[in-house]
């Protein structure tokens, strides 16, 4: 429940703090005192789209804050679900900032969060009917939404629309393997050519890395040779000199001879000895490379003629070997994909065969829930409707089979009369504005036992009527209210009358700067404003005491309806 609204620089109002209660809150004021301004602040609060011409004039930033009570077990695990903390208390404080920049900051107990999670979270815990809601009565593409929230087949369609995503990928390979014959071969040319350039090249990853070294040493080999040999006479020595290896043997001899009469020298025996070793090591290596360079020498023409090829296949392949291998797998798949594309085709075909049938049958179960969910819905809307003063009112569901879509087999359009003996017809073409209200009041009225949550906002929904037909809407807002939040924008005197918690929107300026304030009304108060809403700003003792039989008949008839 929405106990406390807190609004600051938003538009013409400069502060309000609103308090709202259980059962039926209504909200009047005169015509452009700020009353959508107040739903408005709601909206954004609940995170819905918003714009930096919210902010007053002179301000930077607009804020709203709301606070809530007792709010759902739902609400509580989508804040589980948004990493959000939950204060354990029941309670929720929900902020957004608005800048004059267009950006926004949105918070939950304090936590910042995306207006995307807000309105995640909004959805436990207010519902809100407005006029957006009336003009999706005109639009029968929703109108299978409102059978649905009560048809209980929730369930089902989940299966359903699993099994359609599962249908539509197999359409989707199949139509890709629906080549004609022409394309087909053209393909399995152009693969084939790929496959065997690629297989012919016997490609051997790191094969480059290694012909460009042997290129190099080619191209230097006198070089490499000189300073081999070089290296080679100075640690083995020649005819004239000993080399290191054999001086370090020399000295380790020596120092051993010492160590035995003092035995400080150990430790460099053991470092001359280890050093020897890793130079006779080099020795070796040395040796091993002057002997390749003595075996037949390799042609570097032929290596050069292989390195182009490596290149011009980098080009079309891939840069590395790695890549040119992996291209050759795919040509591979790909040619066999087609190849035998015959056969694929037919094992697809026969799965979605079967696939199209499961759709169907389960399709055909959601039709006949929803059909059953109609026949129901059509009587309570009805007779909510012959309620609201439309006795001769006739509220039907018209139902078309289709192709399998992502909803079901069904579309779904609200068919709807107001006078006797004339025919049901669409809904949009027929409703005039009072009765779409109605209409729309009677929809809500039926789902509320299926509404989730504790708080309703009704914006403007007496658009278009008046008289017996508003006294009617006032009983039925009664009933909704009773054991939960709902608030209620009006211009009509009997659904004001009808209030437990009556807040006056009104404007003040003093010739420079223009405030709206909000405030609630108790006795007296109540009198005058629905005297004001009767006969306009001249209040007579008349209009007061047509005020207070309207107050008086609301707490009295109106609870016994």
């Amino acid at each position: 429940m929405l106990t406390n609204l807190k609004i600051e620089n938003v538009a013409v109002i400069e502060k309000a703090n609103i308090s709202f209660e259980n059962g039926l809150n209504i909200l009047t004021g005169e015509t452009g005192a700020g009353k959508s301004i107040v739903i408005d602040s709601i909206n954004a609060v609940l995170g819905e789209r918003t714009s930096k011409e919210i902010v007053r004039t002179g301000e930077a930033t607009a804020r709203v804050t709301a606070y809530f009570e007792d709010i759902p077990k739902s609400a509580v695990e989508v804040l589980s679900e948004l990493d959000v903390d939950d204060e354990g208390d029941g309670t929720l404080l929900v902020s957004r900032v608005v800048s004059l920049d267009g950006r926004s900051s949105c918070k939950i107990n304090g936590q910042p969060v995306t207006a995307t999670m807000l309105r995640r979270l909004s959805g436990e815990l207010i519902t809100i009917c407005g006029q957006h809601d009336s003009q999706t009565l005109l639009q029968s593409e929703s109108h299978l939404g409102y059978i649905d929230s009560i048809a209980e087949c929730g369930g089902l369609l989940s299966q359903y629309r699993e099994l359609y995503r599962e249908m539509r990928k197999l359409k989707k390979e199949l139509n890709a393997l629906s080549v004609s014959e022409a394309d087909k071969q053209s393909r399995l040319d152009f693969l084939s050519y790929r496959i065997n350039e690629l297989e012919s090249a016997n490609i051997v990853p790191g094969e480059r890395e290694r012909l460009k070294a042997i290129k190099v040493k080619i191209q230097n080999r006198e070089k490499i040779v000189g300073s081999l040999y070089a290296c080679k006479s100075l640690l083995s020595g020649d005819e004239n000199s000993s080399g290191l290896t054999d001086g370090l043997h020399t000295l380790s001899s020596f120092l051993s001879q010492l160590s035995a009469y003092n035995g400080d020298y150990d430790s460099y025996i053991s470092s001359i000895d280890s050093f020897r070793y890793e130079l006779e090591d080099c020795l070796s290596q040395i040796s091993d490379e002057l002997d390749s360079f003595e075996d037949e020498p390799v042609d570097i023409n032929e290596i050069e003629e292989r390195l182009d090829v490596l290149y011009r296949l980098s080009k079309k392949y891939g840069e590395t070997e790695e890549d040119m291998l992996t291209s050759l797998d795919e040509a591979r798949a790909e040619y066999d994909s087609i190849a035998f594309s015959d056969e694929k085709k037919a094992k697809l075909e026969m799965l979605l065969s079967e696939k199209e049938r499961e759709v169907f049958n389960l399709g055909c179960l959601i039709s006949d829930c929803r059909k059953a969910a109609a026949l129901r819905f059509e009587k309570q809307v009805s007779s909510e409707l012959s309620f609201l003063n439309m006795p001769h009112a006739v509220f039907s569901v018209s139902f078309k089979d289709t192709e399998p879509q992502e909803n079901g087999l069904d579309e779904v359009e609200f068919l709807f009369s107001a006078n006797a003996g004339q025919e049901p017809r669409p809904l949009a073409k027929i409703a005039s504005g009072g009765e779409l209200s109605r209409v729309m009041l009677a929809i809500r009225c039926v789902l509320s036992d299926k509404d989730k949550n504790d708080a309703m906002i009704f914006d403007e929904i007496d658009s278009g009527v008046s008289g017996r037909a508003a006294q009617k809407i006032a009983a039925k807002l009664r009933q909704v209210s009773s054991g939960r939040q709902v608030i209620c924008v009006t211009h009509l005197a009997q659904i004001a009358a009808a209030a437990d918690n009556h807040l006056l929107i009104e404007k003040e300026t003093d010739g420079v700067r223009t405030v709206t304030k909000v405030k609630k009304l108790e006795n007296g108060e109540r009198e005058r404003e629905i005297a004001r809403i009767i006969g306009g700003d001249i209040i007579t003792e008349a209009t007061l005491l047509s005020a207070r039989e309207l107050i008086n008949f609301s707490s009295g008839s109106l609870n016994e309806t």
